[in-house]
């Protein structure tokens, strides 16, 4: 339980209704309760005792045998003082009070407090055999202990009505304890559902970042490789070739360092929310052609076709999309068919669908060095090209051969 829903006075409840309920632990209202009715009981056997041995009586259930009053006296203030273990053994001290119920008068507010106890806190067909005991037994009672000044009935219908007064008192204070228990594990359930949803919302964040880090690393690492693989095969190349290929190669590492490091503090950010570097922006459809300007400079032949209406217009979401499509596409392409010219075509437009085409020849001859990969790649895109709402195709064109990466995006008006 969050420190949020625990009570501001918790010694004010029972204690099955504290947020540490423990049978065997009273609270100070427990106490409370206990030593009322403790007293309560016992003034009750004192006052019927005293009644019973005055001359005149005014109690006449207080009739009887004289050696009924001592009997039952004793028999009174030892059922009172067993009170103080109603809360662990209530059916034990209803079940001994069984014979009580025959002829005891000074144990008559003891035995209320133990069916109330037991009406409260055990299961209902136990409370209702004690209960239907009592009133079975009550025209017994009343013949035991008759009542001079009312009719046999009237006696018992007096009695009847006692007991229904305190059963009904009693299932009252069990249908509201049953409510404050349910209200609690609701609120029990609702907290741990959303700490849940709060953990889910963090893992999909962690993976949406993982992937975006994917597409990213996977584009500077084949950028590496490429101007790598020149310097290998160009070892006469003019130093400013090889200074350029140099930088490049430079800059393409700090790069992917730096987005590793990156990824690897989200994927060890603390749980509990405290504070982490912010994000770098995340590209639009805008960056598409610094992304190609960058493959052209590391020696691939590439070609934009820019057909979109009102570029400026296209959502976020939509836009990043587009451009980790052609990110993935322009990758692929380095890695599977080196030296070939790749076209990449943009097309669409408000209240259309964006189209994102990649499309390039098969190499011919001898593939180069095989570039190592997860072979993720075009499923993390079709997954986020499906999150998205749109359709991915990919392979071969029948009609011309060439290799497609073509995905079409939703571009609400």
């Amino acid at each position: 339980m969050s420190a949020a829903a625990v009570p501001d006075h918790p010694w004010l409840l029972p204690g099955a209704l504290t947020p540490e309920a423990r049978a065997s632990r009273r609270t100070p209202r427990d106490w409370l309760v206990d030593t009322v009715a403790f007293l309560l009981a016992v003034g009750w056997a004192l006052l019927a005792f005293g009644d019973a041995m005055s001359p005149d009586p005014q109690f006449a259930h207080n009739a009887g045998p004289s050696w009924l009053v001592g009997v039952d006296l004793a028999a009174g203030l030892a059922y009172c003082a067993a009170l103080w273990l109603r809360r662990r053994w209530p059916v034990g001290l209803a079940v001994a009070s069984l014979p009580l119920a025959l002829f005891s008068v000074t144990a008559g507010v003891a035995m209320l407090v133990v069916v109330f106890t037991v009406l409260v806190h055990r299961p209902l067909p136990v409370g209702a055999a004690l209960v239907g005991f009592h009133l079975a037994v009550i025209p017994l009672y009343t013949v035991v202990r008759p009542d001079p000044s009312l009719p046999y009935w009237g006696t018992v219908a007096w009695t009847v009505m006692f007991v229904g007064i305190v059963v009904a008192w009693a299932l009252f204070v069990r249908a509201r304890r049953q409510l404050v228990l349910s209200l609690r594990d609701r609120a029990h359930r609702a907290e741990a559902e959303q700490q849940l949803r709060v953990d889910q919302a963090r893992q999909l964040e962690r993976t949406r970042i993982a992937r975006e880090m994917h597409d990213v690393l996977a584009h500077r690492i084949s950028l590496l490789s490429l101007h790598a693989g020149a310097l290998e095969f160009r070892p006469d190349a003019p130093p400013q070739e090889v200074a350029r290929a140099a930088g490049v190669i430079r800059g393409s590492a700090h790069a992917a360092l730096q987005d590793l490091r990156e990824v690897i503090g989200v994927l060890r950010a603390d749980p509990s929310g405290g504070d982490s570097a912010p994000e770098r922006p995340q590209p639009t459809l805008a960056d598409v052609p610094a992304l190609v300007a960058e493959s052209r400079a590391a020696g691939v032949r590439v070609t934009l076709v820019d057909e979109v209406t009102r570029p400026a217009e296209v959502p976020t979401a939509v836009g990043r999309s587009a451009y980790r499509i052609v990110q993935e596409g322009l990758t692929n392409a380095r890695k599977h068919a080196p030296g070939v010219a790749v076209v990449v075509r943009l097309a669409g437009g408000p209240g259309r669908e964006l189209a994102v085409q990649i499309r390039n020849p098969l190499p011919v001859g001898a593939p180069g060095p095989a570039l190592p990969g997860a072979g993720t790649g075009l499923v993390g895109i079709a997954e986020r090209v499906t999150l998205a709402g749109g359709r991915l195709t990919h392979g071969l064109d029948d009609a011309t051969g060439d290799f497609r990466l073509a995905a079409r995006l939703p571009w609400p008006a």
